[in-house]
């Protein structure tokens, strides 16, 4: 694509006149200069491990009254260990930007287990924990960022969780601005340098994690870089609450998000399409985070695709000029992100689409 280079990659967040970044400052030249690599699933290197309930409850929580086993975030404090030796092996890989251990570490999803006030502390925990490891990785020429990763909740605001009563709702947009908001200011007393809003499948619930970054912000007079990243739930191109990739874009755009694109339940061959799309159509840098293919029971990490495979289909589409960000979701391992980084060390980045790049 030929096109001038003053115009060639200049990201929304630091459009002119726009509130400079306090944070991961150097992120947009980075993006400008090559493709950034992040970590892949923190679930999937959990498993690797074999906890079993006692190894959850660790000593503090020996005598909780419920089963804990499952809860990945508790794990920022009672097996730390664990954590920063998973975030260790991706940085070693060459993950640019490791996710911070709190897809789950919001009072909503928490109540699950009873333990919703613990969420601060899992938050500033697990961001302690990414933060120390991303500055022992880092170095002058290949720095390393903490995303604090805000996951979607297992509660809907769009979907009615009765198929009786359409109208029916289980949570409010405030209680879930809320949860963000506490979430992520834990986040960034953790020391993170961005805000990953990821696996949306429901667009107001991503509005209320935005909203609450927004305010977040405002009161702090912080600024950090946003990334967003839906999730296409099936082969019909939309995520879960009904929207096809471009409408979810344009409902999200506002934020100006430094990245924005897609994870989790497709592999990338199926996601290929859509990240297509998004790469015509948005005014900020892409992203592209799969899963190791579909889901498969009988596998060891639960998914087919080895890192070969993965890596392949990622080059592919990197080559193809669609992705700024490329990593890996659910099945995939440093393996998978060692041989992504590779394949894509070689390889431009994304640029900007012509209707930006003629109007800038």
């Amino acid at each position: 694509m030929n096109q001038p280079a003053e115009h060639a990659s200049r990201p929304t967040g630091a459009a002119p006149g726009a509130t400079p970044y306090t944070r991961g400052a150097a992120l947009p030249a980075l993006l400008a200069s090559r493709i950034l690599i992040l970590d892949g699933a923190m679930g999937t290197m959990i498993q690797r491990y074999k906890l079993d309930e006692a190894a959850y409850r660790g000593e503090r929580f020996r005598d909780y009254p419920r089963d804990i086993k499952g809860n990945n975030e508790l794990l920022s404090i009672t097996q730390p260990q664990v954590i920063s030796e998973i975030h260790e092996q991706y940085l070693a890989a060459g993950a640019d930007i490791i996710e911070t251990n709190t897809f789950g570490a919001t009072t909503v999803a928490q109540d699950d287990y009873g333990m919703g006030e613990l969420a601060v502390e899992m938050n500033l925990e697990s961001a302690k924990l990414a933060r120390a490891a991303c500055d022992k990785y880092s170095t002058p020429e290949k720095p390393r960022f903490v995303a604090g990763a805000v996951g979607p909740t297992p509660k809907t605001a769009s979907i009615s969780p009765d198929v009786n009563d359409p109208g029916a709702r289980n949570i409010t947009f405030e209680a879930l601005r809320a949860a963000y908001y506490e979430q992520a200011k834990a986040l960034m007393d953790g020391g993170c340098d961005l805000f990953l809003v990821e696996t949306i499948f429901d667009t107001l619930n991503a509005k209320a994690a935005l909203f609450a970054l927004d305010q977040l912000f405002e009161d702090t007079g912080e600024n950090l870089p946003i990334m967003i990243s839906g999730t296409v739930t099936d082969a019909s191109g939309r995520i879960l609450s009904g929207q096809t990739v471009e409408a979810f874009w344009n409902s999200l755009r506002h934020a100006k998000p430094l990245t924005f694109g897609l994870n989790c339940a497709l592999g990338a061959a199926l996601m290929r399409p859509y990240i297509a799309e998004l790469s015509k159509l948005c005014d900020t840098y892409v992203s592209c985070y799969p899963n190791a293919g579909l889901p498969n029971p009988m596998s060891d990490t639960g998914f087919d695709e080895t890192p070969a495979d993965t890596s392949a289909l990622l080059k592919e589409f990197a080559s193809a000029g669609l992705v700024n960000v490329a990593g890996g979701c659910c099945g995939t391992t440093p393996e998978h992100i060692a041989a992504i980084a590779k394949a894509l060390a070689e390889i431009k980045p994304r640029r900007w689409p012509g209707q930006y790049r003629d109007a800038a």
